[in-house]
């Protein structure tokens, strides 16, 4: 198996972590396993102790007009996505021009902005193991049960680029800031917002070592002066205690923490 040296301090989103070695995913007759995947890694913090770590191969980055579908390969930028259809004239992808990450990543957490989701025009995808149909899928808000890598998704095909729609979702990401960060932190819970409840515990803008609860959107933890994956922790389970202090509600992590003493649903940063 092809393996690659990737420095997460540069290459992550939020700017933390350290040089690690990362298998490349060619086919499905690698042992992938016990590995997570990741994409551009913009929605992840990396520890000090992470679990074997995989990325798709380039081969995997494509995009295809299909039998009137849309066919996309699991390595592809959203920005390239968005491109495409722009250029091709393309409905419902619009959102995606605002939207990091690759499409795997994408589809494996049902990503989106507000109602605008990457399931609502889904089709099928391609895992290791299967081809799935949509239905067959357990998804809702950015959550799926997908085990697999994925390596294909295939959409509905409308026309029509909404170059209004650009400017709505360029207005709708204008309060988030430009600091590194890993995205949302958490998870709006249903009926409230997380910045909202950090900020009402009185997180916004707290600061400890180089991380920070943005002062400009409280559910943005950011790299401010070279932060450290455990200053981050501290700063993400002090959320999770105050909140659930506060008002009876666990947040839940919607960035992907890849640590092994932070993983899997005995971790103190899924449950109260």
């Amino acid at each position: 198996m092809k393996i690659q040296s990737i420095n997460f301090s540069k290459f992550s989103s939020i700017k933390i972590g350290g040089s690690l070695d990362v298998s490349i995913l060619e086919d499905c007759t690698q042992n992938y396993k016990d590995c997570y995947i990741i994409g551009s890694c913009n929605n992840i913090l990396i520890g000090t102790k992470p679990p074997p770590l995989l990325k798709l191969s380039k081969k995997y980055d494509y995009i295809k007009i299909e039998n009137s579908t849309l066919k996309i390969g699991a390595a592809t930028p959203s920005g390239k996505i968005a491109s495409f259809c722009k250029k091709n004239n393309i409905a419902n992808f619009e959102f995606l021009s605002h939207l990091p990450g690759t499409l795997g990543g994408l589809v494996f957490m049902n990503a989106g902005l507000k109602e605008y989701e990457i399931f609502n025009n889904l089709i099928s995808i391609v895992t290791c193991d299967a081809v799935l149909d949509k239905r067959e899928i357990k998804y809702g808000y950015r959550f799926t049960d997908i085990k697999n890598p994925i390596l294909e998704a295939t959409f509905e095909l409308a026309h029509g680029f909404d170059t209004e729609k650009l400017s709505m979702f360029k207005a709708m990401r204008q309060n988030q800031p430009s600091t590194p960060s890993a995205g949302s932190c958490f998870k709006n819970p249903h009926g409230d917002y997380a910045g909202r409840l950090i900020e009402a515990v009185g997180l916004k803008g707290f600061r400890v070592g180089g991380m920070e609860f943005s002062s400009h959107h409280a559910n943005f933890l950011v790299n401010i002066e070279n932060g450290i994956f455990d200053d981050a922790i501290y700063l993400i389970k002090e959320a999770q205690k105050r909140v659930y202090k506060e008002f009876n509600i666990w947040l839940e992590c919607e960035i992907a923490v890849l640590d092994i003493r932070y993983m899997g649903e005995s971790s103190p940063l899924f449950r109260p």
